[in-house]
């Protein structure tokens, strides 16, 4: 009796956590606020999930100027927290970046983002928003519009992004 209360408990706790993971993406999607970024794709394919699109975007490379974490810049593999700040037309591009997260003033989104590498005053980073699966057989499309498309992203205020559009500009 005792081991199957036990075995109840561990199938709950395990649906709760997947539960919870699904739960974090749409309430980023619905409390999210919502910028869009210039990219520069490339289309591959993956036989497993379709047709995708890998963007590239123009904000993975942080000038080192915009860092405001010391005299020391972030290594291989760091977590760095980028801040996004609307230009003129509404497309949001960075203003700095932190190696924590810092209060930024209303009209800026914080972004988290990984260090891959760091060269000639250019810190190159990933969001975790590279990779957007496409219906099958638009991916070609897209990769014909190279250069030539706008992101649309929702930003929770927790910091988790999702993709919610990608569109030619």
């Amino acid at each position: 009796m005792l081991r199957s209360k036990w075995f109840i408990v561990a199938v709950a706790l395990q649906a709760l956590f997947l539960i919870g993971l699904a739960c974090t993406s749409y309430a980023a999607d619905w409390m999210g606020r919502e910028i869009r970024l210039r990219t520069a794709p490339v289309d591959p394919r993956d036989y497993l999930y379709g047709d995708y699109v890998i963007l590239s975007y123009e904000m993975s490379q942080l000038n080192t100027s915009l860092w405001q974490g010391g005299s020391e810049l972030p290594d291989r593999g760091d977590t760095v927290y980028v801040a996004l700040a609307p230009d003129t037309e509404g497309i949001y591009a960075p203003v700095a970046f932190y190696p924590n997260r810092a209060a930024v003033p209303e009209e800026q989104v914080l972004i988290r983002a990984l260090v891959e590498y760091q060269w000639d005053h250019i810190v190159t980073v990933k969001y975790g928003l590279e990779r957007y699966y496409v219906p099958e057989g638009t991916g070609e499309t897209l990769q014909r519009q190279a250069g030539n498309l706008l992101v649309t992203v929702k930003v929770a205020p927790w910091g988790q992004t999702v993709i919610t559009g990608v569109e030619a500009r």
